[in-house]
């Protein structure tokens, strides 16, 4: 098992270091300059010229992409071009309203996913399954924005049964501690800032989370009707072995598998999808960030971010990959 851990950390690095370099070439071919950014209607030639110089921007591209890279190896992944802060000072205050909505997406999506997925395949081809089909596809068809705008409009204008925006009110004096609003809130024993903070989550989380809920209950529902239809099954039910028991041991046990995957991969999904939800509900993460950073050409934060990205993408897919050893004892590792 180490060497394996060992093998896919090694292997991470070329998958980072080659994403480095798309990222760096990718950002200095778009229209804009960042001096202008920061200058805005000041900006002048000899002023652009300066930004430039004091920026490093002046250098050839490759001396800049060495010096990135230096940084990184060093644990410096840049500051702002815009406010000179910390990129990785930035990233931690904000990264924890992202895992926030992450994991109340992951939770809707899987916590709903689930049993729909083992409904349909206890019927399939029934009215149930036909159902949930729709459903499913009905939810992987909708793009992001658009079904976060219609819950706004009608969970937030029309009903006004939930908030639209942010992460809690700011009325309540939450103080920030670990910048996790539900924690924060639960560590100051404050379970009206809880509540608030869990109503400013529900949208938000439903928006990010239905397209993984879609492809969770798809792939669990294939994965139990294949499971089903296995021999060691058939020969379960013969031996006279409650339905129960048969789809604990032996259906959902072996169907975890693919099931586990697609959960794993729905991460980067949903870091991805962040970044759309965070600007249509004004949340405080670093999807927001990122989307504000793009447009003022802030190259060390969009590259930095995307990396960080990445490899939080590399861990969860490892982690995957090691409790495979765990749901099935015949996966071994060399």
């Amino acid at each position: 098992m180490l060497k394996f851990i060992v093998r896919r950390a090694l292997g991470a690095i070329p998958v980072l270091f080659g994403l480095s370099i798309i990222l760096f070439a990718f950002l200095r071919l778009l229209p804009g300059d960042p001096a202008i950014a920061i200058l805005g209607q000041h900006a002048t030639p000899e002023l652009i010229a300066r930004i430039h110089q004091s920026l490093g921007l002046d250098r050839p591209l490759y001396i800049q992409y060495i010096d990135y890279i230096n940084g990184l190896l060093h644990g410096d992944f840049g500051y702002s071009i815009i406010n000179g802060r910390s990129v990785l000072a930035d990233f931690a205050l904000r990264f924890p309203g992202t895992i926030e909505l992450t994991v109340g997406a992951l939770i809707f999506a899987v916590g709903l996913g689930l049993p729909l997925g083992r409904l349909a395949a206890r019927h399939p081809n029934g009215w149930l399954d036909g159902l949930v089909t729709v459903v499913s596809l009905f939810g992987i068809s909708i793009p992001i924005f658009v079904l976060g705008y219609l819950l706004v409009f009608i969970f937030a204008v029309q009903l006004h049964w939930l908030p639209a925006t942010g992460q809690i009110d700011p009325r309540l004096g939450l103080e920030p501690q670990t910048n996790f609003v539900l924690i924060d809130a639960i560590l100051a024993g404050r379970w009206d800032a809880f509540v608030d903070g869990l109503r400013h989550l529900v949208l938000p989380a439903i928006a990010l989370g239905t397209i993984p809920l879609a492809i969770v209950t798809r792939i669990t529902r294939a994965s139990v009707i294949d499971v089903s239809n296995e021999d060691y099954v058939r020969t379960a039910r013969a031996k006279g072995l409650t339905e129960r028991r048969v789809n604990s041991r032996h259906i959902m046990r072996n169907a975890w598998l693919p099931v586990t995957t697609v959960i794993g991969l729905q991460v980067g999904g949903l870091l991805g999808g962040a970044v759309i939800t965070e600007t249509v509900f004004s949340w405080n993460g670093v999807g927001s960030w990122v989307v504000d950073a793009i447009q003022n050409h802030d190259y060390f934060v969009v590259q930095s971010s995307i990396l960080i990205f990445a490899l939080i993408f590399l861990l969860v897919n490892l982690i995957v990959d090691i409790g495979y050893a765990f749901l099935n004892p015949r996966i071994r590792y060399g």
